[in-house]
C-alpha cells in the first residue's frame, strides 16, 4: 500500500490498489463501513481502515489543490472492468 500521497499520481495508485483489493469504492465512505458480502466481517482492521482514511484525506487535499475531480478518477478506476465488458455506445 501507498504510504503518502502528494501528486495526482499518487491517488491513481491508491485507488487502483483499493479496486486491486477488491474494495466496491467510494470516496465518501469511511473505511470501517465496508463489510465483506460472504462473510459478514468488516473488510478492514480498525488500524487498516485508520491508515486508509489517513490517505484518503490526504487524496482529497491533492485533488482539491490541483483542482481534480476526486470522484471522476474513482470511477475512471473502478469502472474500467465495466466499461472492458459493456463499452459505452457511441
Amino acid at each position: 500500500m501507498i504510504q503518502e500521497i502528494k501528486t495526482v499520481d499518487d491517488v491513481k495508485t491508491f485507488f487502483n490498489e483499493l479496486h486491486d483489493e477488491g474494495l466496491n469504492f467510494h470516496p465518501d465512505d469511511l473505511f470501517e463501513q465496508y463489510i465483506h458480502r460472504e462473510t459478514n466481517q468488516p473488510f478492514y482492521t480498525d488500524e487498516q481502515a485508520i491508515e486508509r482514511n489517513r490517505l484518503l484525506a490526504q487524496a482529497f487535499e491533492v485533488c482539491e489543490r490541483e483542482d481534480v475531480d476526486i470522484y471522476e478518477l474513482c470511477i475512471e478506476i473502478f469502472m474500467r472492468d465495466f466499461y472492458k465488458l459493456f463499452p459505452p455506445e457511441m
